[in-house]
This record gives structure tokens, sequence and C-alpha cells, in this order.
């Protein structure tokens, strides 16, 4: 046998194992957070204990709505995407307190492209707290058993290292909303705790295939917000991702395109599901982000209704042109 079938062999091996893994903890956490399954809906409830997200977003300025970076850095890309959307002291000021959201929903290694990378969400900590933060918190509410996912994506380790808290989901955290004009978001569980005392918030996701949503990308990323039996929207996706893009109103989205997920998503499970496109997207608008990002899977927006959807609500614009993209490439 050759060397190059020994290296070869040990890298199918590698990601056999690691795929083994990736299953073994996921099916242990979807057990064992079943035990988490928090209710749905209440009747009846007083509309004074209904609670509402705050607004996080920034002051419009002009051609600074949303910058596209080449690279294959996403250190380096996605700080070229901050400072040309004006630096990171235009998202955060000094003493405020910065929640960032990244895409934890599976217990899943970062090398399969389910969840956010570690190294970026560790980079966007160091950004906050080069801003000013007295605090910055990395938190999310997964499919999977959070401890498990935050472990095996490594973005727990990497977020804690740079410095951030970790905020887990607890009951004491779900407060019910009713979302405005809402047709599927009313007297609903949301994961409001981390959020109700934060002065901005941020958003980390990767560009992945969607089976029924057609893609997850920054808006489908806020539906770690939702608690209960959050899996029965799946019926009516591209409304309730529209309605999560009119409940959340972000500080910033970051989406990472560096590597792709083609196929298979949301989970993945095969590095063969990856394609790189070395694509850095940040954007005040994330409806505009996604209308972009979705061409790295090759789609258009009219192929994504829930896109649409958004517009038409006023959570953003599909014509991201329209906006003056900075484009920019670092090496």
């Amino acid at each position: 046998m050759t060397e190059q079938n020994d290296k070869n062999l040990g890298r199918r091996e590698l990601l056999g194992r690691a795929g083994k893994a990736g299953i073994s903890i996921a099916a242990a956490g979807v057990i064992s957070w079943r035990l988490y399954d928090r209710e749905g809906p209440k009747t009846g409830v007083d509309t004074e204990s209904l609670v509402t997200l705050p607004d996080f977003s920034v002051l419009d300025k002009a051609s600074q709505t949303i910058s596209i970076v080449k690279g294959s850095d996403r250190v380096k890309t996605v700080n070229k995407a901050i400072d040309l959307l004006g630096g990171i002291e235009r998202f955060v000021k000094p003493g405020e307190t910065v929640a960032i959201k990244p895409n934890v929903a599976f217990a899943s290694p970062p090398m399969l492209g389910a969840t956010a990378h570690p190294e970026l969400v560790a980079e966007v900590v160091r950004l906050c707290y080069k801003g000013g933060a007295k605090q910055v918190y990395v938190t999310d509410n997964p499919i999977n058993d959070p401890a498990s996912c935050f472990t095996l994506s490594g973005i727990g380790k990497a977020a804690s290292k740079a410095g951030a808290k970790l905020v887990f989901p607890k009951d004491n955290l779900f407060k019910h909303t009713t979302l405005t004009d809402g047709k599927l978001i009313k007297n609903w569980p949301i994961f409001y705790g981390p959020f109700a005392n934060v002065n901005k918030l941020i958003g980390i996701t990767p560009v992945k295939h969607h089976e029924r949503a057609g893609a997850s990308m920054s808006m489908k990323n806020w539906y770690g917000l939702l608690g209960g039996r959050r899996n029965i929207f799946h019926q009516d996706i591209n409304t309730i991702i529209a309605e999560l893009a009119m409940m959340v109103k972000p500080t910033l989205v970051i989406l990472d395109g560096t590597e792709v997920m083609m196929t298979n998503g949301p989970t993945g499970g095969s590095v063969e599901d990856l394609r790189r496109a070395n694509t850095l997207i940040a954007s005040c608008d994330m409806v505009a982000a996604d209308a972009y990002g979705c061409t790295l899977l090759d789609l258009k927006a009219s192929d994504l209704p829930y896109l649409a959807k958004a517009q038409i609500a006023g959570a953003g614009t599909t014509d991201y042109e329209s906006l003056k993209p900075i484009f920019a490439q670092v090496r």
C-alpha cells in the first residue's frame, strides 16, 4: 500500500469515526433534550405577562449596510467585513453587553459545517471586547442536548477562551410572546432570558442547504429562539422564518460562506456535502444577507418564498444590489 493510500485510508477512518461519534452524541442529545421539551402556546395568557424582544438594530448608514468579503481565512474576512461597515465601534459601544447567537443546533464537529465555526465565533467575541463591551454572552437553544452541541461543535471552548460567558437554556429563561400580525407566533415560548437585558445582538451562521426551507441562513438562525414543540412549524416553514425575521431585530448578522453545505442540510454528515466558496457576508439587513447568501447555493431569492414574505413584512430587502454592497478580498 502506498503512502498516499495510507493517508487516504487514515482520512476516511477519521471522518468515519467523527461521523459515528456525532451520530452517537446527537442521538443521546435528542433523548436527553426531550426531557426539557417545553410546553407550547398557552390559552388565556394575561397580555401583561407576554414579552417582546428589544430592537437591537443600529442606525442606517448610506452604502454601509452589507459587505461581502472573499477569502479563506475567517478571522481576516470577518475583520474586513466589519471594518467596511464602519468598524466594530459602530456596533458595540464601551460598557455595553452583547449577546452572540451562533447556530449551535446540532452535536456536530466543525468540519461538517452544520454549525457556526468556532474560530469565527471566537473572533467576533474578541472584536466585541475590542469595541469596549462589558460582557459578551454566547447562547443558543439547540435541537440536541446543549452541552453536547456546544462541546462537539467546538463553540463552547472557543467562546469561553475568548472571554464570553456561555448561557444554556433553562426553564426560567423562557417567556411567552405574541408577534403583532403574526400567524404562527402567538402566545409561544421563546428563549428570552439571555436577550432581555443586553444592548446588542449579533447572529452568526453558516450557509446551508435545508431540506424543507431550501436554505438555512441568517433568518433561519433565529429558530433557536423558539421553545416548545417547534418542529410543528415545519409544516409552514416559509411563514415561520419570515415571522422570526419580524420578531428579531439584530444589530448585525454574519453569514459564513467559507464552506457551504450544498446537500443533505441542515445536518449534513460528510465533508462531501460541502463546497468551498470563500465568502463571508456581514449585514445590518438579514434579508439582504440571505438574498446574497442563497447565490452561494446556486439559488435565486425567488427560490426561497420566505425571503419575499420577510420583505413584504418590512424586515429587509431581497434586492441587495440596491444597498450598494461593498466587496473586498483578503489573502
